[in-house]
């Protein structure tokens, strides 16, 4: 099964504030996709986490939404982080379906984290603070160190990612397909969990397979 999302293209205008953002991805009828596929039976627990997506032919303007059993980002920096052991949303894309390479962007709850890109997990670039800096990013938990192991908790990560950092033109991208997953995970958290948005079909936990990404169609 292949899931595909029609990417809304809104008006706002290019170095729109990310409160405007928020308040977009608030006020307009934005749709909402769950991330609730279990690939790996061992790991049942099941964070309710979504995301909504949207482009201004500048930026992708992406939102994540999560209730988890407590909350934990202990990175305050970028470059060299390991987003992925603490609460963290993932979204990875092929750009160019013509190459192999693609993109991870991994953030976590207090909105630090990692990008980098490659053919496999095998063989990736990490990309420094430089180039990771232009991804703008608001936590509604702030961007400080916190731990927290009991209770529910909310959280929300809004993000501003340029096209031209995946190479490509954002003025010209309507009507370009993608292959696209996002996913919720959390290694070290007291309960470890890998969720994705299209399933995954491999035996063990790996979100590096682009071979089941699924189908974004910017507009």
């Amino acid at each position: 099964m292949t899931k595909s999302i029609k990417v809304v293209k809104n008006s706002l205008p290019k170095g729109v504030e990310l409160e405007k953002i928020i308040k977009y991805f608030e006020r307009r009828s934005v749709a909402s996709n769950a991330i609730d596929c279990i690939n790996w039976p061992e790991y049942p627990y099941k964070p309710r986490a979504s995301f909504k997506i949207a482009h201004n032919g500048d930026e992708i303007f992406l939102q994540f939404r999560v209730v988890e059993r407590g909350v934990r980002g202990t990175f305050e920096c970028d470059y060299g982080s390991e987003p992925w052991t603490d609460s963290c949303v993932e979204f990875f894309m092929t750009p160019d379906l013509s190459k192999p390479d693609y993109y991870n962007v991994e953030m976590t709850c207090i909105g630090h984290g990692t990008f980098a890109c490659g053919p496999d997990r095998n063989h990736r670039h990490n990309f420094d603070d430089s180039v990771i800096s232009r991804i703008r990013r608001c936590a509604s938990l702030g961007s400080s160190r916190i731990v927290e192991e009991g209770g529910r908790r909310c959280w929300s990560l809004t993000l501003a990612i340029p096209f031209d950092i995946y190479g490509l033109d954002g003025s010209a991208v309507s009507g370009r397909k993608v292959r696209a997953n996002f996913y919720k995970c959390g290694d070290n958290m007291p309960v470890p969990h890998f969720v994705s948005w299209n399933p995954i079909g491999c035996p063990n936990p790996d979100f590096h397979r682009p071979e089941y990404f699924g189908e974004l169609e910017f507009e």
